[in-house]
């Protein structure tokens, strides 16, 4: 195991890396030897993506003919439903066989992708393709790509989170439109709420942190919090809006029906990914979820009219209504490929080409990762959809940092979040600290 360097001389010595390879080759990554390639010349380079469901695939041979139509030196062998388990290590072997370039469905391993150095630092690609990424991508999308300055990945199509409601329910408890502020949403969710027994005939909303898509970082991305500070500590106990969004949902739990009564109901619910999800069956009137669901959902064929919306927001900034959470696919060029010339092209294309965004984004129904691609005429999508498009525009709009033990914070949190709204934690603030003691510790532990 490699002495730990402090963080300010390993940012210089990587600077100084950087600094020197450019002079060197007047190309791009971390290793000179693999930024050496001439991307005019026949080559074939290899591409390892997660996605696997039939349409999904296709949707991928689709945009990797396209890059070949263009880049006809540049033949691209395509390996599909890779995990990020499999990737890592053939990233750490090299070879052959191994990936130029690569893509991810977690955006919570940039940090492991960046500081590791199994991916290269893409800015000098950027600035060699004249390409401003401050300009061409949504904001929360430049923020999840990169680590410590480093931006080792680029967005490749993303998911925003915003809510869906049963119209119909909503019509029949008198309620005229979707909830705009976390005020009016408990309000609606205690007028939807029907019991019937020890469980409910209609919930208006499952706040359990076990719920559907309803996670932490879910939650408090309408508050606009700040993880952690300039001195790469967790701000878990000194940002107001951690305390702010742990009330809300405790608030929630306690005002439907209490912990016990809404995880016995949400016991006899169907699955999140099958058409017997309460939302699809009309058990559940409000669902926080991602952009896929509304086709999922229309596919169960409801028996009510479903309506789109942004989540709401905290009333003291109910200017900002239209905002949300936004995560989605990245993708990288490995640092043991010798041909990362050819691969950038490869990357260039699939991210920044704004028709071949737009075309992959109507193949699997997700959110465009430019901004010129979420104002494209061609661009293929229910009216409702747009919601989801203008929560991804939205400058406002908010993501999760990446961290170099990957996502165990955000575990960390959300391990919290079970045991305060069980009533096994009591102390909010008191349990705030701990946590954040908890972060800051394994952090200092993975550097």
């Amino acid at each position: 195991m490699p002495e730990a360097i402090p963080a300010l001389a390993r940012k210089t010595a990587l600077a100084l890396t950087a600094s020197l390879a450019l002079l060197a080759t007047a190309c791009t990554g971390r290793s000179g030897a693999g930024a050496t390639d001439d991307a005019t010349k026949e080559t074939t380079i290899n591409f390892w993506h997660a996605w696997s469901a039939p349409n999904e695939v296709k949707a991928v041979e689709s945009l990797v003919a396209g890059f070949e139509k263009e880049h006809p030196n540049i033949h691209v062998n395509v390996v599909g439903n890779m995990t990020d388990d499999k990737i890592n290590q053939a990233l750490r072997s090299g070879g052959g066989s191994a990936p130029d370039v690569i893509s991810s469905f977690t955006t919570n391993n940039v940090g492991k992708f960046c500081s590791s150095g199994a991916l290269v630092d893409l800015d000098p690609f950027f600035e060699k393709s004249r390409i401003d990424p401050e300009k061409t991508f949504p904001k929360p999308m430049n923020e999840y790509t990169r680590f410590e300055g480093d931006r080792c990945t680029v967005p490749l199509l993303g998911d925003a989170y915003g809510l869906y409601y049963n119209k119909t329910a909503f019509a029949k408890a008198g309620i005229a439109h979707p909830p705009k502020t976390w005020s009016e949403f408990e309000a609606d969710a205690k007028r939807l709420t029907i019991p019937r027994g020890d469980g409910y005939r209609q919930l208006g909303f499952m706040p359990d942190y076990h719920g559907w898509e309803s996670t932490t970082e879910h939650y408090f991305a309408q508050f606009s919090p700040t993880y952690f500070g300039k001195d790469g500590k967790s701000r878990l106990a000194s940002d107001p809006a951690f305390e702010k969004g742990f009330a809300l949902q405790k608030r929630l739990v306690d005002e439907l029906g209490g912990f016990r009564r809404l995880e016995r109901f949400r016991a006899t619910l169907g699955d999140e990914w099958g058409p017997r999800h309460p939302f699809h069956t009309g058990q559940v009137a409000m669902q926080l979820d991602g952009e896929w669901r509304l086709g999922m959902a229309e596919d169960a064929k409801p028996g009510f009219e479903i309506g789109v919306a942004p989540l709401p927001v905290p009333d003291d900034q109910a200017g900002q209504y239209g905002k949300g959470y936004i995560t989605g696919t990245i993708t990288g060029i490995a640092a043991t490929s010798h041909k990362q010339n050819a691969a950038w092209e490869l990357v260039k294309y699939m991210t920044t080409d704004t028709d071949a965004v737009v075309g992959f984004a109507n193949r699997i129904h997700n959110v465009p990762s430019t901004l010129a691609a979420l104002k494209s005429p061609k661009l293929r999508h229910d009216p409702r959809f747009k919601t989801f498009l203008d929560i991804a525009a939205d400058p406002r709009s908010t993501t999760t940092p990446a961290s170099v033990n990957g996502g165990v914070y955000l575990v960390t949190i959300q391990q919290f979040g079970y045991d305060y709204e069980s009533g096994k934690v009591t102390d909010l603030r008191d349990g705030l600290r701990k946590t954040a003691a908890q972060i800051d510790t394994d952090i200092a532990q993975a550097e």
